[in-house]
């Protein structure tokens, strides 16, 4: 299998973006809430503005175990020609799920669409990685109307290896069986909040040592403040179980059969040292998008909007600007 071809289909923006603030601080978040089907949600969010005050927007979507803050460096590079709202979805950052939320990807995108329904600026551009570009599939499939264009980084695409090496603590394979789940979960759960984010790091990143000291110190500050919300632990759990068992459903419920629905100029974008969903994945998913292009980046693992924010930044403005893919 080639990728290293495909890498030459993605214009790339080549001026204007400004070198990574490693000094940025994630923005200030807030509360909007939101009339779901499970009842009213108070979703937490990050906003960067954009240089303009008409700029387009984005709106980004993280992954298992992440939250808004995993797109700072990417939405203050963005800032040049959009405005960014990183999303923090139900169970995770600060966003806590109402009652009886079922941490799907339907869900979760019921709770996306809700959001962008009553955004100020719409359509939008989309992004997701790994679990929140499953979400971002699922919303532009369901709702064209509401998506200019969409970037899925690493997502997360069935992919059933049994590779317990694939987890930030190989235990969390044993969490979710029934008979040794309930201690091994306890066992997690004493485990401290900073080495929780090593642990992390150290499977999504290719170089967690190139990793900026105040970057993980954020880390771990957030991983210390999730240990005391009551529903965070539980929450992980639930939509981690729910993404597995999406991996096992019939092929025409398939997350791949979703992609040539997709009527959205789409970029996906994988590093090349991705051990959580592997890269193998990344030319059938760029191809079974109608108008989709791939961007392999090397020395990269699962973040890379985290470990690469220059190059996705090229490659997303240049999704924005062409005229026509």
């Amino acid at each position: 299998m080639l990728l290293r071809g495909e890498l030459t289909r993605v214009p790339l923006v080549a001026d204007g973006i400004p070198p990574v603030d490693l000094t940025a601080k994630p923005p200030p978040g807030r509360h909007v809430e939101l009339a779901t089907r499970w009842g009213p949600l108070w979703l937490h969010l990050r906003e960067t503005p954009g240089a303009s005050p008409t700029a387009p927007t984005a709106v980004h979507l993280h992954g298992l175990a992440g939250s808004s803050t995993n797109w700072t460096d990417l939405a203050g590079l963005l800032a040049v020609r959009l405005r960014s709202i990183a999303l923090d979805l139900p169970g995770f950052g600060r966003s806590e799920p109402p009652a009886g939320f079922t941490f799907t990807r339907q869900a979760n995108a019921h709770v996306v669409i809700r959001f962008l329904e009553q955004l100020d600026a719409r359509p939008v551009h989309l992004s997701g990685n790994s679990f929140g570009a499953a979400v971002a599939i699922e919303v532009a499939a369901l709702r064209p109307d509401l998506i200019t264009s969409l970037t899925l980084i690493s997502p997360a695409m069935p992919d059933l290896r049994p590779n317990p090496w694939r987890l930030s603590d190989p235990r969390i394979a044993l969490a979710m069986l029934p008979m040794v789940g309930g201690a091994t979960r306890r066992q997690l759960a004493a485990v401290p909040p900073a080495d929780r984010a090593v642990q992390l790091m150290r499977l999504c990143f290719a170089d967690p040592d190139a990793v900026p000291p105040h970057r993980l110190a954020e880390a771990v500050a957030e991983f210390e403040e999730r240990a005391v919300l009551p529903w965070a632990g539980p929450a992980l759990g639930r939509t981690t179980r729910e993404l597995v068992h999406s991996w096992l459903v019939p092929p025409g419920r398939s997350l791949w059969h979703r992609l040539p629905e997709i009527i959205a100029p789409a970029l996906v974008v994988w590093g090349s040292d991705d051990r959580v969903v592997t890269v193998r994945k990344a030319p059938r998913a760029a191809a079974l998008l109608p108008r989709g292009r791939l961007l392999v980046l090397p020395r990269t693992g699962h973040v890379a909007q985290m470990e690469r924010p220059q190059m996705v930044a090229r490659a997303v403005l240049g999704l924005v600007g062409a005229d026509s893919w």
